[in-house]
């Protein structure tokens, strides 16, 4: 399996800034990596995924706010986080995966508060 570290959590005031990293161990070119994130009481949701080809996805309520990259030559994946908004907090866990789901990884999680 695929072994993701992520990085970068923390606390920031409503309207500020973060960015998430994720590295993979992996010894090829992971077709999709993305970040999910989870708040006390609620489901799962995806936040963003980007292909190696570059196509992005993102949740309609991080539009314009979130932007999500990544190294191919290094199997990671960022996420910047801009004017941050309490309902942001989360505990935010980065994902990899196969076109076909052949592999489905997850990483740890990082902690992101936005206090007000």
């Amino acid at each position: 399996q695929v072994q993701l570290v992520e990085s970068g959590g923390g606390l920031v005031q409503p309207g500020g800034s973060l960015r998430l990293s994720c590295a993979a161990s992996a010894p090829f070119n992971i077709y999709a990596m993305g970040w999910y994130r989870q708040a006390p009481g609620t489901q799962r949701e995806l936040v963003a995924t980007i292909t190696s080809g570059g196509s992005t996805n993102y949740v309609d309520s991080v539009k314009g706010r979130f932007a999500i990259s990544r190294d191919n030559a290094k199997n990671t994946v960022y996420l910047q986080m801009n004017s941050l908004k309490p309902e942001d907090t989360a505990v935010y866990y980065c994902n990899a995966r196969g076109m076909l789901y052949e592999y489905n990884c997850w990483g740890q999680g990082t902690q992101v508060t936005v206090s007000s």
